[in-house]
């Protein structure tokens, strides 16, 4: 089931950056969860404000696709430290166990940051003082020296497994345009962005094919010919068909995923009263599978290369198929991303993101409240999983820049990658 509302405080949203919001009337319970656990989501705030502020520069350092690989490495370090400290859970490809009477918060905090400094050195400043700030809160004493020792332990055992992991390769989109096969996208016109990230060493896959979801439908098919038609009416940027209903659910999945998840996330640790192992955990499991949606995804669209639905509908007179008509002067509500439409990433992540915690608490008790950068207020509740994948399947053709069996192939494949990465790793012993 899902319900919209507005929420009765003003959220302050700036353009990348937001601040997770608390939605509950039991605020008893939520300061009792809060505890040891408000590390891991403080240090989750943190790391994505590290690569925002990366992402502004110029050029930039860091674009915000990848941040799904930075945060997960984060969080494995940070749940391997945290583990080994308590020892209820088998640990990512890490079976250490720390001294006795070692600080948990202290480890967490030092993995946490050892890996953003390694990843982003030019942040280092910033998050020396965030450091800092964080163990002047805990105790001093060997407990908390064994915990700082610990985490950079755990934090350095990550790192090493990345070394050389792909990222950044020297990768292009070289197909030449052809009737389906993508190219550059009006405003910008720009090449593939992050060609290389479907061929990055992967946390949990065995490899970015794993769940290769097959050819998108032919040109000529009654199916590719239905969704074109679909994607046209609904999502051009003067579309009479489109309702207001269904413009208010593209707006609010056409912000960022990233500070999304985040603020979900931590409603969850708060309202499940999470301790701090379960926070770590939560976590983990949830990056790990976003990372690994995100490396498959852009495996499926250097593949597959498949034209974005402005290319298609202003070009329809090339496809072969009888039922589509080209419109030269089509535009979608918002502009295509700059990378192939088959499958898509919003769904894809969401699909990891929803399917993750899916496998944790179940998938009909999400209990998941959602906010939008692109759209100040508004709070959407989803209690089941697929609920909310068919909310972000609807939004990305509304807005004009998928074709609806992008979207739906892209859902089921991120929920498929967090149904691995459940059966396979962090689990409780």
């Amino acid at each position: 089931m899902r319900h919209v509302h507005a929420a009765v405080a003003a959220v302050l949203v700036a353009p990348l950056v937001a601040v997770a919001p608390l939605h509950t009337a039991d605020a008893h319970k939520r300061s009792a969860a809060a505890g040891s656990s408000s590390v891991i989501w403080e240090w989750h705030q943190i790391g994505v404000d590290t690569l925002i502020a990366d992402s502004l520069t110029t050029p930039p350092r860091k674009l915000p696709v990848e941040g799904y690989l930075y945060l997960a490495f984060m969080h494995a370090a940070v749940f391997n430290a945290v583990n080994g400290v308590r020892g209820r859970c088998e640990g990512y490809r890490f079976d250490g166990e720390a001294p006795a009477r070692t600080s948990a918060r202290a480890a967490a905090v030092s993995a946490a940051h050892r890996v953003l400094v390694q990843y982003s050195p030019e942040q280092q400043t910033t998050l020396d003082a965030a450091y800092h700030a964080s163990l002047a809160r805990i105790p001093d004493g060997p407990k908390k020296s064994r915990g700082i020792a610990w985490g950079e332990l755990a934090a350095v055992d990550i790192i090493a497994r990345r070394a050389h992991d792909g990222r950044n390769a020297p990768i292009s989109f070289t197909t030449p345009p052809a009737p389906g096969v993508w190219r550059p996208t009006p405003p910008a016109n720009a090449p593939m962005s992050h060609p290389w990230l479907g061929y990055v060493k992967l946390l949990m896959l065995k490899s970015g094919d794993q769940f290769d979801p097959g050819k998108p439908p032919a040109l000529t098919s009654k199916k590719y010919a239905r969704h074109f038609k679909e994607v046209k009416s609904v999502g051009s940027a003067t579309s009479t068909t489109r309702t207001a209903a269904q413009s208010a659910t593209g707006t609010f999945f056409s912000g960022s995923p990233i500070v999304q998840f985040t603020a979900a996330l931590k409603d969850q640790a708060l309202d499940r009263r999470l301790d701090l192992v379960d926070t770590a955990r939560m976590y983990a499991a949830v990056h790990m599978s976003l990372a690994d949606a995100a490396i498959a995804i852009f495996w499926t669209k250097h593949h597959y290369g498949m034209w974005r639905p402005i290319t298609a509908i202003r070009e329809a007179d090339t496809d072969g198929n009888g039922a589509t008509t080209a419109d030269p002067a089509w535009n979608s509500v918002i502009p295509s991303p700059p990378y192939p439409d088959y499958v898509s990433g919003y769904n894809g992540v969401m699909g990891a993101f929803a399917g993750s915690l899916g496998q944790l608490f179940g998938e009909d008790d999400l209990d998941l409240e959602l906010t939008s950068t692109a759209a100040p207020g508004v709070v959407r509740k989803y209690d089941e999983v697929d609920d909310v994948c068919q909310d972000v399947i609807d939004a990305r053709v509304y807005l004009g820049i998928h074709f609806r069996f992008a979207d739906t192939t892209a859902a089921r494949m991120g929920q498929r990658i967090a149904e691995y990465g459940s059966d396979h790793y962090l689990q409780e012993d």
